[in-house]
């Protein structure tokens, strides 16, 4: 490890008032490789919440990590579906639990109101390496979810998750105004303004 042993005087003196440095997002075009705006888990791990994580505790976990889905797993880390900000809030499966199971909203679980994994539709890394974002935007044009799940094979692991791709993201990728776009922001809502502007 390296420590400082120089003399303080070899130090600069910060003075005034500096600005801090922040990474510079690179707009993206239809043009750019689909791959550009894989949020890819073999660079940045994901957020994962157990069934029993009540889903109060994981709107924080959201809040905190700046994410609007989180994958929930069980104990071997094997994926059983994904919890989304929708649900989280108040949406259609967090009310029947209640109604269902007679809870407060506080006793919900994440196991509760999650979509399952074979409710869910997803893109093989292999298709999606040769895509351009404008191809991959017009694949899902009627797709009305906020978030698409991207697989690949292992020859040791059998199907994995390798990572996940956001409407919101791309929209910001291409440099849409997302205050026009409504607050589900879905591939839907994206494709609306953007394949009429872009593309």
């Amino acid at each position: 490890m390296t420590t400082l042993t120089s003399s303080p005087e070899r130090l600069e003196a910060l003075s005034g008032h500096p600005l801090i440095v922040k990474p510079v997002r690179t707009r993206l075009s239809p043009d750019s490789p689909a791959l550009t705006v894989l949020t890819d888990f073999s660079l940045t791990p994901p957020l994962t919440i157990s069934v029993d994580t009540p889903i109060l505790d994981a709107r924080k976990v959201m809040q905190h990590g700046g994410v609007r889905l989180l994958l929930v797993v069980d104990d071997l880390k094997r994926c059983l579906g994904v919890l989304t900000a929708r649900e989280v809030i108040g949406g259609r499966r967090t009310t029947q639990a209640m109604q269902n199971r007679a809870l407060p909203r506080a006793e919900v679980t994440a196991g509760m109101v999650q979509t399952p994994c074979q409710e869910l539709r997803a893109l093989s890394m292999e298709r999606l390496a040769n895509l351009t974002i404008g191809q991959l935007m017009r694949d899902l044009e009627s797709f009305g979810d906020q978030h698409l799940l991207v697989t690949e094979r292992d020859r040791r692991h059998g199907l994995q998750i390798r990572g996940v791709i956001s409407a919101a993201d791309i929209g910001r990728a291409l440099g849409t105004d997302m205050s026009t776009v409504p607050e589900a922001r879905s591939f839907a809502d994206i494709c609306r303004v953007v394949l009429g502007h872009d593309l």
